[in-house]
């Protein structure tokens, strides 16, 4: 998924690898000495509201990490120790595979409840996941229509019918049947995809404002773009949930602020300041400051994402190959990294890859020097026949972006290609990006892993087929549809041995730097700041966010 959406599937030692890499500040202590302090408002300043918060829609990080305080997935992530560690929330365990990793079978916990004191069944947890096979339930990842057995003709459960392949012998069990072996499918079912709905709650297209919950909160109140305010869920029991705790008595979201403000803001360490986090990253303008004060460190989080900050070329428009070479080598991104603050945000990047995601191999098809190769650029640019085209370039409506905007428009001008820039509302963009009716010649973008394995990142963006089964989910925005690439991602997709498979993925990403449809610009760190009285942060390394679910107020 990007900073703000994601991808697909890791195995234990990859998970382990993936977070060795990590760092933190000082106060990313699970835990303070004393235990967690109860009561309190926490206030969470966000620059834009999330895509989405319906949880079979919600593909942003930011969305999903807040969806944790009241949305319950089959699996999670218990990050409380040194590494991630894959265990049952809703249901019991992480459940079993039979037939081969074509059935997986999960058994729910007694004792979960929803908001008003009814339990929650594995019809909700049916339910939850058909719904989002509705045209009307868009932007979610792809997965349940890409496995299950029948999705890709399944319309939803508006219609009043059911999906076939995911059975329910009794309240408590849920089973989903695949069309492939899928060995770490109880790794997608940690994503919010994967949660309950009551039917009967289920407000369809609009379920954004009312989401219904089985997790230790719940909405009291959501104005989009502006505030979202979540207290105690009374029917929520800590026995039942080994993840989450209820420590503050009340989140405050707050949305619309410039991101430079908010860094200030909680900086000051002020008032409303001192009890205060952000979810997006730090603005480009702070980052290096921030993250060399040495008065900031116990305040300050930094995590190594598993994940790819790029700039996607559309094959569709952008036809010749040549151009869009010279466009990797004209590209400095020595000023593109400058935008987002410089080598705190991360190392530059030469694959789609990032280290420490299953399936990394290192190598660079366009030069080492970050610079750039002008010379280069210019040759290629002169065998394509010296055009001098205009592009558009979608970028995101923020100061950073802005200045990341104009690094490209600098460095593409010196090869003959004028850039227009398009800015697109943070809490719109990947949605207006992802639909396919909005088209761009280039397209700023990140990528997170699902969890930090290749096949959550070059199936689903770069798997060409995926456009038109999710035209307005679209993840593959550079268009490419290369049907060697689609059949290679079908025979690594059936492959058992982890470590055949991750190769496989090395070099198919090698294959598909050949088209230069995607330019890599960094491996991702995003690196936020809270007040001095937050405590509980958790650094979440593979939603590459600080994680909320047992955060408190200091008192």
């Amino acid at each position: 998924m990007t900073r703000r959406t994601r991808t697909v599937a890791l195995t234990a030692t990859a998970v382990a690898i993936a977070l060795g890499a990590t760092a933190c500040g000082g106060s990313s202590s699970k835990t303070s000495s004393s235990g967690p302090v109860k009561g309190g408002t926490l206030t969470v300043l966000d620059e834009s509201d999330f895509d989405h918060a319906d949880p079979q829609r919600t593909y942003t990080t930011e969305g999903q990490s807040t969806d944790e305080l009241f949305v319950r997935s089959l699996t999670g992530w218990d990050e409380t120790g040194s590494t991630p560690k894959l265990v049952g929330d809703l249901a019991t365990d992480t459940g079993t595979p039979s037939k081969g990793d074509t059935v997986w079978t999960f058994h729910l916990r007694t004792g979960v409840k929803w908001q008003d004191g009814t339990d929650v069944t594995a019809q909700d947890v049916k339910y939850g996941v058909e719904r989002a096979f509705s045209p009307d339930i868009n932007g979610g990842p792809p997965y349940a229509a890409q496995w299950l057995v029948g999705g890709a003709d399944y319309k939803g459960p508006y219609s009043g019918k059911q999906l076939a392949s995911i059975q329910t012998p009794d309240k408590s069990t849920v089973v989903f049947h695949l069309n492939q072996p899928v060995a770490d499918f109880n790794e997608t079912t940690a994503m919010s995809g994967w949660s309950a709905v009551p039917k009967a709650h289920d407000t369809h297209a609009t379920y954004d404002r009312h989401v219904w919950s089985d997790g230790p909160y719940m909405i009291k109140s959501y104005a989009a773009n502006k505030e979202l305010i979540l207290v105690k869920n009374k029917y929520w029991q800590p026995s039942t949930d080994q993840l989450r705790q209820q420590n503050v008595d009340e989140f405050d979201f707050k949305f619309g602020q410039d991101q430079a403000a908010i860094d200030q803001q909680i900086k000051s360490d002020a008032g409303v300041a001192q009890t205060a986090i952000e979810q997006f990253p730090l603005a480009g303008s702070d980052l290096n400051t921030f993250s060399q004060d040495a008065t900031m460190k116990s305040r300050y989080f930094n995590n190594a994402a598993p994940g790819i900050n790029y700039l996607a070329i559309d094959t569709r428009t952008v036809k010749d190959i040549k151009v869009r070479q010279a466009i990797e080598y004209a590209l400095d991104k020595t000023t593109v990294r400058g935008a987002f603050g410089g080598e705190a945000y991360g190392d530059y990047a030469s694959t789609m890859l990032s280290p420490g995601v299953g399936g990394y191999k290192k190598f660079n098809l366009y030069g080492t020097n970050p610079a750039g190769d002008l010379t280069k650029a210019k040759a290629l640019m002169k065998q394509a026949g010296n055009p001098k085209p205009t592009m558009s370039m979608a970028i995101e409506n923020t100061p950073t972006q802005a200045h990341f905007g104009d690094a490209v428009k600098t460095s593409l001008a010196t090869i003959g290609i004028k850039v227009n820039l398009v800015p697109i509302q943070v809490a719109n963009y990947f949605s207006t990006i992802d639909n396919i009716k909005n088209k761009y010649d280039l397209t700023w973008v990140d990528w997170i892993a699902d969890w930090p394995n290749a096949s959550t990142v070059l199936p689903t963006l770069f798997d060409g087929r995926l456009i038109a089964k999710n035209p307005q989910a679209n993840q593959d925005q550079s268009y490419l549809n290369d049907p060697k690439v689609n059949a290679q991602i079908d025979k690594i997709s059936k492959m058992a041995n982890i470590a055949q498979r991750n190769a496989a993925y090395g070099n198919l990403d090698e294959q598909i730097m050949q088209e230069a449809a995607v330019v890599p610009l960094m491996y991702m760190k995003f690196s936020a700041i809270a007040g001095s009285k937050v405590g509980g942060v958790i650094p979440d390394t593979i939603m590459a966010e600080p994680n909320l679910e047992r955060i408190y107020v200091k008192k």
